[in-house]
């Protein structure tokens, strides 16, 4: 089973668009919850866990930041090797957790910050996400993406060696937009910053780049 948890993103509904528009097969493997962040608390998930996908961030939405249960649970399931899909602002997901703030490779930082280092920013811009020169086996499955204008995630923290697969060259700047950390119990954690607004978290080149990484993930596990 595929977990897949989603807060609204201030009513853009982002993982929840993502997963309506996956193809229908992978569908019917994923367990989809947008705001029920009890989920994580309170069940067993990584009982049956295949693959565990965020696409959230702690303490928004009108949403509680989870609590020490789900850090257990959470932590638990990483420390068995397993891995993770972190879409859009997810590496911030856990953001007042101090070793999860050490773990994402690049993390979006939040106003108010624990360890006091300058928030992240997200310029609203058109903009192209270029696959990288670099040796890895997703490669050939990803898509370079034209997108019309959205969030372009910034200014992140590296936090952990990570390996950079997809990139934007905008005029502030070339920023990681895909990329993937090994974790310190050996499970892959993919990032893929990519999808606010509805016309690109609906876009097939989107769908298709997400659809591989689940894909490459699975077949990791």
């Amino acid at each position: 089973m595929i977990y897949f948890f989603a807060d609204d993103h201030f009513g853009k509904h982002c993982g929840k668009n993502i997963f309506g528009s996956l193809p229908q097969m992978l569908q019917n493997q994923i367990t989809f919850y947008e705001n029920q962040f009890d989920i994580l608390e309170n069940s067993n998930w990584p009982d049956d866990c295949e693959l565990l996908i965020l696409n959230m961030i702690g303490n928004t939405c009108n949403q509680n930041h989870p609590g020490p249960a789900a850090e257990i649970r959470l932590k638990n399931y990483l420390m068995q090797g397993r891995n993770m899909l972190l879409l859009h602002g997810s590496s911030a997901a856990f953001w007042q957790w101090d070793w999860w703030r050490q773990l994402p490779g690049f993390r979006w930082v939040r106003p108010g910050d624990p360890d006091n280092v300058p928030n992240s920013v997200h310029p609203v811009k058109p903009y192209n996400v270029r696959i990288c020169k670099v040796r890895h086996p997703l490669i050939c499955d990803l898509q370079a993406m034209e997108l019309p204008a959205d969030e372009i995630y910034t200014e992140l923290e590296q936090v952990a060696p990570a390996m950079i697969l997809m990139d934007t060259f905008i005029s502030e700047g070339v920023y990681a937009q895909c990329w993937e950390t090994i974790t310190p119990w050996g499970g892959k954690l993919l990032n893929f910053l990519p999808g606010h607004c509805p016309e690109v978290t609906t876009s097939p080149a989107l769908i298709n780049n997400i659809t591989a990484m689940i894909n490459y993930l699975c077949k990791q596990a």
